[in-house]
């Protein structure tokens, strides 16, 4: 029985890992060893539960955990530098780079949300979540759970409005 059970939570992580760690990476504003660690933690708690939800909505299990550690350790989090590997480079023009480009912008734009408008924005649009299923996952009312997305959408644009002239 434990060995089907685990096969079972190890065949569910090897599927979705890669949509789960970007999902983590998102919520997290583009922080990858912080988004790897949330999904570790949330993975672990998803182990203990395992047996009682496997047949029925794991990802979601998973999903809430990560929006609710996300958004909690957004709150304990230093606000000052961060470092990165590399400077960006916004003079590169071409068909991946500006993609790559854009994709980085968006990243860093998300960065700048609060964390719980940063949440609703990425579980309503880039996981295509219902409304009630947002408020679900970060237990608030519907309303609340909308005021935020839209909120968030709002700060995005207003971010996003500011244009990046190229570089000659």
């Amino acid at each position: 029985m434990r060995q089907a059970g685990a096969e079972g939570f190890d065949g569910f992580v090897a599927a979705r890992w890669s949509a789960l760690i970007h999902l983590a990476r998102l919520l997290c504003g583009g922080d990858r060893h912080r988004a790897e660690d949330l999904l570790q933690e949330a993975l672990v708690k998803l182990w203990f539960v395992w047996p009682r939800i496997a047949d029925e909505a794991p990802e979601a299990y998973v999903r809430k955990v990560l929006a609710r550690a996300a958004a909690r350790s957004a709150r304990r989090r230093w606000w000052g530098e961060r470092p990165v590997d590399e400077l960006p480079d916004l003079a590169q023009v071409g068909d991946e780079s500006a993609t790559v480009v854009e994709r980085s912008r968006l990243e860093a734009a998300l960065a700048q949300l609060p964390p719980r408008q940063r949440a609703a924005v990425v579980l309503r649009y880039y996981q295509d979540l219902p409304e009630k299923q947002v408020a679900e996952v970060l237990g608030c009312p519907l309303g609340t759970a909308r005021s935020h997305a839209s909120r968030g959408v709002a700060r995005l644009r207003q971010i996003l409005a500011v244009v990046v002239e190229p570089v000659e």
